[in-house]
């Protein structure tokens, strides 16, 4: 006979073993608690995002050593809006996936 107590302990397992265990090494995460929430993917993505960003930040300090005052203003720039534009995609990704969760059946 289903109860709501096994219903609840299936969920519970089924949470469990669906829980990654692995962090990512994102230097730009604003919480730990949406780490474990993220895919393989996402977290390539992001580390790609990172390194794009890095990649911008170190070219600006060298345009600036080199005495490009603009170029390195607008690799600022740039960098700035690609850190924006990680933040909402993650954002965006985690709310797609707490709908997603939400619309699932209790049997699940």
């Amino acid at each position: 006979m289903i109860t709501r107590s096994n219903l609840a302990e299936q969920l519970r397992d089924y949470q469990i073993r669906s829980k990654h265990d692995w962090a990512s090494v994102s230097f730009f995460s604003s919480t730990s608690s949406n780490i474990t929430n993220t895919s393989k993917v996402d977290v390539v993505v992001f580390v790609i995002w990172e390194l794009v960003i890095l990649a911008f930040l170190v070219f600006s300090v060298v345009s600036l050593c080199f005495k490009h005052i603009q170029l390195a203003f607008i690799l600022v720039c740039i960098t700035v809006l690609l850190l924006l534009c990680m933040k909402i995609t993650k954002q965006v990704r985690l709310a797609r996936k707490k709908k997603r969760r939400m619309l699932l059946p209790l049997s699940m």
